[in-house]
């Protein structure tokens, strides 16, 4: 096996038998990225130099003693979180060659936990879209397929991953960003509870749903990660003085006699036959090993697409005000006044999704309409939130597919944007109500990966860990790599 295809687990072991080191690990990583990201376009950034710088540092404190789970371990991070001296876009041209003046916290965290920044990976402009095709600097593709997307918004960081160009990566998560791309390019993907993970340093999308998550190869190494990334931050209120578990303390423990629920609204009409059938085969794997599984009903989760298609715009309509020509990014010098400068940066730096998006979002906040729409959107929020905290109340956690298809071709949606919109349906009731939610691979059809969502209570990340994990040591399905 190549160094660049270990897992954390399996590299952290080695580093400190001391039979490799992180500047070998590092070299391995950044090989693979010029090896194949001409074909799988993953990276926007990459920053050769000081991942060099920080790989030397690492081996440096692994002399010393130290002994960090993230020590020494290489990984590249979404565009849309500041990363201090490194270009940091959002794919978007409106900050072309933006320089972040400092770190995001989950950034300073890594940083201080001694893990490696390889290069800042693309993604849908300003994380508006389910198939990385939005971005202003070209689509990534799949490299299961190079026909295909990722999934979006995080699809470099999830395409990353699968081509083993790093150990793990940093996405986002608003209404499945995390979770749509992992499992399109099967990998495992962790939307943490809303909070759980600082957003100080992530560039805001939909502030009431924005969760960053890591993208790992396995759920052990997603706990690791999650473990260094989650706690409070006086810098972000939604961060909750909440204790962090060890998340891997309990994640092989028995899940014989557990209780999830498989919500009839999620198996019917719209659900791609193969897909159904794969995450059948799955839930069967789960009885086999003892797990009870219950028939629940959630009547309002079909309005989550509706519900989440007016908060986020509406919200997104807020937080692009910011990006004006003036304060930072591009500015259109070729201005009469300051309203031209507005107009014309905009109109310029901007894409078509973040337009629409902007549009959307001032008409459903404009005079008129936020009661008929924004005001309702997020009634109909709470009887969403309501209804999934209900029935978790009795079971240990919600299983879905992960999307409703395996990874489309690239171009068969970007004409239609509510197909597009669609993609998010089986995620955004988890997204809208902030609870943790983790995509695990389960099978493939047709040769491409599917994934099944885990949806758990508030905080409870410890379980679903457990339950995705165990499923994990008795499938292969995460350790199938595409043929690249």
């Amino acid at each position: 096996m190549k160094l660049n295809e270990l897992t954390i687990k399996q590299a952290r072991a080695l580093l400190l038998k001391k039979e490799i080191t992180s500047v070998e690990l590092t070299e391995a990583c950044l090989g693979r990225i010029k090896e194949v990201d001409d074909k799988v376009k993953a990276c926007l950034t990459v920053c050769e130099e000081i991942a060099m710088s920080e790989a030397k540092k690492a081996d440096e404190r692994i002399a010393n003693g130290e002994t960090g789970e993230l020590l020494g371990i290489p990984y590249i991070a979404k565009d849309n979180i500041l990363t201090k001296g490194i270009r940091t876009t959002a794919a978007s041209k409106i900050l072309d060659n933006y320089i972040a003046p400092f770190d995001a916290t989950i950034i300073k965290k890594l940083k201080k936990a001694g893990a490696v920044l390889l290069a800042k990976a693309n993604m849908d402009e300003f994380a508006h879209g389910a198939s990385t095709e939005n971005s202003a600097y070209g689509l990534t593709h799949n490299p299961w397929d190079f026909d295909r997307v990722p999934g979006g918004s995080s699809g470099g960081s999830a395409a990353a991953v699968a081509a083993d160009m790093c150990l793990f990566s940093l996405g986002t998560d608003t209404g499945g960003s995390v979770r749509c791309p992992a499992s399109f390019c099967g990998v495992t993907g962790m939307k943490p509870t809303y909070g759980r993970s600082s957003r100080f340093g992530l560039m805001a999308m939909t502030s009431s749903t924005d969760v960053p998550g890591p993208i790992t190869k396995t759920v052990e190494d997603s706990a690791i990660v999650l473990g260094v990334m989650a706690g409070n931050d006086k810098n972000d209120a939604s961060t909750p003085d909440e204790k962090v578990p060890d998340y891997n303390k309990d994640l092989s423990k028995n899940i014989k006699g557990l209780k999830i629920g498989v919500p009839e609204i999620f198996f019917g009409e719209g659900l791609n036959k193969d897909v159904k059938e794969i995450v059948n085969i799955a839930i069967k794997k789960y009885k086999d090993l003892g797990v009870e599984f219950i028939s629940i009903k959630l009547p309002h989760a079909k309005y989550g697409i509706p519900v989440y298609y007016i908060i986020t715009p509406s919200e997104i309509s807020s937080n692009l005000a910011r990006f004006d020509g003036i304060r930072y990014g591009f500015s259109e010098k070729e201005s009469k006044n300051l309203l031209e400068v507005y107009t014309k940066s905009r109109g310029k730096g901007f894409g078509a999704e973040a337009k629409r998006r902007i549009m959307l979002g001032t008409y459903v906040l404009s005079a008129g309409y936020y009661d008929a729409y924004y005001l309702k959107a997020q009634k109909v929020r709470t009887k969403i939130k309501e209804e999934l905290d209900n029935e978790l109340e009795k079971l240990d956690a919600i299983l879905i597919p992960t999307q409703p298809t395996t990874a489309f071709k690239i171009g068969e949606q970007s004409d239609d944007p509510l197909k597009m919109y669609l993609e998010d349906i089986y995620q955004a009731p988890a997204s809208l109500s902030g609870l943790p939610a983790i995509s695990i691979p389960c099978g493939f059809a047709k040769d491409l990966p599917v994934g099944m969502q885990l949806i758990g209570k508030r905080f409870d990340e410890e379980k679903i860990f457990n339950i995705a994990n165990v499923y994990q040591e008795n499938t292969d399905f995460h350790l199938q790599k595409p043929k690249i």
